[in-house]
């Protein structure tokens, strides 16, 4: 077996799985999302004042080790997925791409302290930091490309409702400002201030820290409670309308697929099956 070959085969097992991956790929993705599975809930296990097993520090190796594999396999097989472009522009593309930085930041934090071992507060940072390594499994789950891909195709509308929110949200604190600050010049003392009591009005989480004591300050405030309950859900409904817009879209061409399937499988002329 060539290396060309080596390099095809690689590619195929490491690519997102479908319905006709491989059975090595569906495989290794099922792997791959069970390491990250295991390396988060170990950083988790960090924020616990118990014994640190060593099991913990060989299981951090071993991923770290994957990991690094696999990336350098992905760098490896880019000109495949760009085979448009030149192996060195792919693998360019490749690099600078974010599931490639999320790839890189996963091995990051285990190599860097090597280079910096004084600095507590940098390596402290670099361990939360493996927490980014969830964000790999979404190149091997449907579900979660599935949500990257309504957000690519409603970003336009979701940025133009949530614009229309931080406006809302703008105005209404520097109008509480004005109202409450003289009744209440250490709780409204400026426009940040009322900035918090406004996205905790807005979101109704209404912590209760910060609130209108005056009569235009609570009918303001009743207002922007209604007016929050139909804006929050406007984002809301448009990627909901995209989900199924995107699934009805899917639907489509599998029917499509299917239907041409079926015509190969019968004669064009006389309509017969064919063995």
């Amino acid at each position: 077996m060539s290396l060309i070959d080596v390099k095809k085969k690689i590619f195929e097992v490491i690519s997102p799985s479908d319905d006709n991956s491989s059975r090595a790929s569906r495989i290794f993705d099922i792997f791959i999302i069970t390491l990250i599975i295991v390396n988060v809930i170990l950083v988790i296990m960090d924020t616990f004042d118990v014994y640190k097993m060593r099991v913990f520090d060989i299981i951090e190796i071993i991923s770290v080790i994957i990991f690094t594999i696999e990336y350098i396999f992905r760098v490896w097989t880019a000109d495949l997925l760009f085979p448009d472009k030149s192996p060195a522009r792919a693998r360019l593309k490749y690099i600078f791409s974010f599931m490639a930085l999320i790839d890189l930041v996963a091995i990051l934090p285990f190599y860097v302290p090597f280079l910096l071992k004084d600095n507590l507060m940098v390596l402290r940072s670099l361990r939360v930091a493996r927490l980014l390594r969830l964000f790999k499994i979404t190149r091997y789950t449907n579900v979660l490309s599935t949500l990257g891909t309504v957000f690519r195709k409603k970003a336009g509308q979701v940025i133009s409702s949530v614009f229309v929110v931080l406006i809302l949200m703008v105005i209404t604190a520097v109008l509480m400002y004005n109202v409450e600050h003289a009744a209440q010049p250490e709780k409204f003392s400026n426009a940040f201030d009322s900035l918090w009591w406004t996205v905790a009005t807005i979101t109704t989480v209404g912590y209760g820290d910060i609130y209108p004591i005056t009569v235009f300050g609570q009918i303001l405030s009743t207002v922007i409670a209604f007016l929050s309950i139909g804006l929050i859900a406007i984002p809301t409904s448009i990627i909901s309308a995209g989900f199924i817009e995107h699934v009805n879209l899917v639907k489509e061409e599998n029917d499509k697929k299917e239907k041409e399937q079926n015509k190969k499988c019968y004669c064009p002329y006389c309509g017969l099956k064919l063995d």
